[in-house]
């Protein structure tokens, strides 16, 4: 096989730059999660061109694999990823890096257009995500309210569904405070739905907790 030249060497690693900026820039506009770090930014740019050079460095030469494999095996990562998307982005990089060194252009090119588009896609439609409107309803009341009698109709009005997940007495048993599992009709109706419970007479502390369906803490 052949030494590659400077100006092939050069190229190559310009070009896997350019697309592991292409890839950094994806992951920030797509990114949701809320431990963003600039540091994983970085990351990405530069694994991607570390693996371009390996790959270089090797070309068609086992032995070059064997020893570069042989240096890695003493490398040893303990940084935690949370994430599993950031493996992905991480991955990708590799992969770029990959057909970059083996000066497979097209491959690199194409492929970061396409992994962008899917990124893109995912990040900005409905697949995969609950959009529910669910949240947890509270409120008290005094067990013998005849208020209790207009809630069935304020939850048809606002609620798709709504159940009964737990009571229990407060004010030394003067009052009982009542917690729902509510799915709302519309994400708009919740401040509706906590006025028209708190106009109820003797009612008290109504509160709703929206669940974020889509973010893992």
């Amino acid at each position: 096989m052949r030494s590659l030249v400077a100006t092939e060497i050069f190229y190559s690693l310009c070009i896997a730059f350019v697309l592991a900026i292409v890839l950094a820039n994806i992951y920030r506009w797509t990114h949701q999660g809320f431990s963003y770090q600039r540091s994983f930014i970085q990351t990405i740019v530069l694994a991607c061109i570390t693996v371009c050079i390996m790959i270089m460095a090797i070309g068609n030469n086992m032995a070059r694999g064997l020893g570069i494999l042989g240096a890695m095996a003493f490398v040893r990562f303990r940084t935690p990823i949370r994430d599993p998307r950031d493996v992905i982005f991480i991955f990708a990089a590799l992969a770029i890096g990959i057909s970059c060194g083996a000066q497979v252009f097209m491959v690199a090119i194409v492929g970061t257009l396409f992994f962008g588009f899917a990124a893109f896609f995912l990040a900005w439609s409905p697949f995969a995500s609950r959009r529910e409107f669910e949240g947890l309803l509270r409120y008290m009341l005094p067990a013998d309210s005849k208020s209790a009698q207009a809630l069935p109709e304020i939850f048809s009005q606002y609620c798709t569904s709504t159940e009964l997940i737990a009571t229990r007495e407060a004010i030394q048993g003067e009052v009982l405070e009542y917690a729902y599992q509510i799915r709302l009709i519309d994400p708009s109706y919740k401040v509706d739905l906590v006025d028209a419970i708190a106009k109820l007479p003797e009612s008290s502390e109504v509160s709703l907790v929206m669940q974020r369906t889509t973010v893992e803490i």
